[in-house]
């Protein structure tokens, strides 16, 4: 009798830890904890369409209430910012804390990656921080087959390790959310998060953007704007037209201002051997630049909740307002029934900021990374590796990821491991 009881409550007891342990297991990488995030998955195929941040069923509930609430009232102000074309003030300050610490992270990416080295391959997007780059064979380039998806490794640099997708300037987000096809060349393209900031309340003299003092109307559905601004036009001209020469910059729009700031970078960082003179002063660098790469990531985040950036479902471009371009330069899946026109949907950090994950090294003094052992090795963004080899701490959240807690077996014991 009593044996059968203590089997009962034993039995009962293992099922509650094995639910219990499944529940914590099936926290992903989006949740508060950080403790069972794990390493990234590999790029998804080029024909999937990238998943929808916020379910289709919500979107649609939300554009019936929308459209509701136009044929209930037709013509009504917006209140809402930034909507109504206004800025939100408590997120002025936040604009200005990120535009400060992007430009604090690449004046000290600069200086890292002269003393770290940083690997790319030639022939794909794979990055790897270290002396020299590792033997796992996931190159998916040109004539991967015939190597084996080997890489071939060269020295990067800061645009290896952090990568801001451009953009195109909206001079009025609200009155003029789209930029044409034939637009395209005397737009300039920035930084999609330099956009986000200048249109959070960031004022930069070359990128002018309209500030107004009154909201908006909406009349069945479109914007209609009562505030008068004679000079409008006339600064609208002298921006997109006038100081620009589509000629000198790239295909799509310009890129003037981000070909100056990394060719500054550059040039500042000459003498770096002198400006750092020993491990302390890297160290207290390393730890600087992951505060400004957090610093920036959080604010970033703040900024999406109310302001809208976009994303093609099929290829890397950005834009941030509360509509997608008319440019027709998508070279994704199915990009001909399009007419090359993007498929617009919500945008996610990793879409503002591109990450890159490298895989993780112990120690940049030992052996490559061997192919057999891909299975023990753990992931972070290429900044986050970068300052951990300088010497900063491991930030909590990506501590699962980079799997610290597992020692991966040698060469020779592979056989021998489960």
């Amino acid at each position: 009798m009593h044996r059968w009881i203590l089997r009962g409550l034993h039995s009962r007891l293992n099922q509650t830890h094995f639910f219990s342990c499944e529940r914590a297991l099936t926290l992903g990488p989006h949740t508060l904890d950080p403790l069972y995030s794990d390493i990234p998955r590999p790029h998804r195929d080029k024909s999937q369409r990238k998943p929808f941040p916020t379910p289709m069923k919500i979107l649609i509930q939300k554009a019936k209430r929308e459209k509701e609430a136009r044929k209930a009232q037709p013509c009504r102000m917006l209140e809402h910012p930034p909507e109504n074309g206004l800025l939100v003030p408590e997120l002025v300050e936040v604009a200005h804390q990120v535009y400060r610490s992007r430009q604090s992270l690449l004046s000290s990416l600069s200086k890292l990656v002269k003393v770290i080295p940083v690997q790319c391959c030639r022939f794909c997007s794979e990055v790897h921080i270290g002396h020299v780059g590792h033997e796992i064979r996931t190159c998916t380039g040109p004539g991967s087959g015939s190597r084996s998806a080997t890489h071939v490794w060269r020295r990067g640099g800061v645009r290896d390790v952090v990568y801001f997708p451009k953009c195109f300037h909206l001079y009025d987000r609200v009155g003029k959310p789209r930029v044409g096809h034939d637009e395209r060349h005397t737009v300039p393209r920035i930084p999609a998060i330099v956009e986000l900031c200048i249109q959070a309340g960031v004022s930069l003299e070359k990128l002018p953007t309209r500030r107004r003092t009154k909201p908006v109307y909406s009349i069945e559905g479109r914007i209609v704007d009562f505030e008068l601004v004679p000079e409008m036009n006339e600064m609208r001209e002298n921006t997109h037209l006038g100081n620009i020469d589509p000629l000198a910059c790239s295909n799509f729009g310009t890129d003037c201002d981000e070909v100056t700031t990394y060719f500054k970078l550059e040039k500042n960082t000459d003498h770096l051997d002198e400006s750092i003179d020993g491990a302390t002063d890297l160290r207290s660098l390393s730890i600087g630049t992951m505060d400004s790469w957090f610093e920036m990531i959080s604010g970033a985040e703040k900024i999406m909740d109310k302001y809208k950036v976009l994303t093609c479902g099929y290829c890397p471009e950005v834009q941030v307002g509360p509509k997608g371009h008319r440019v027709r330069m998508c070279k994704g899946t199915k990009h001909q029934s399009r007419d090359g026109q993007h498929a617009w949907q919500e945008a996610t950090i990793e879409d503002l900021v591109g990450p890159n994950y490298v895989w993780h090294v112990r120690d940049l003094k030992g052996p490559p990374l061997d192919n057999q052992l891909k299975r023990y090795y753990g992931k972070a963004p290429a900044i986050v590796e970068l300052c951990v080899q300088a010497g900063a701490p491991v930030p909590y959240q990506y501590e699962s990821m980079m799997r610290l807690d597992v020692i991966p077996p040698n060469r020779d014991e592979v056989d021998l491991v489960a």
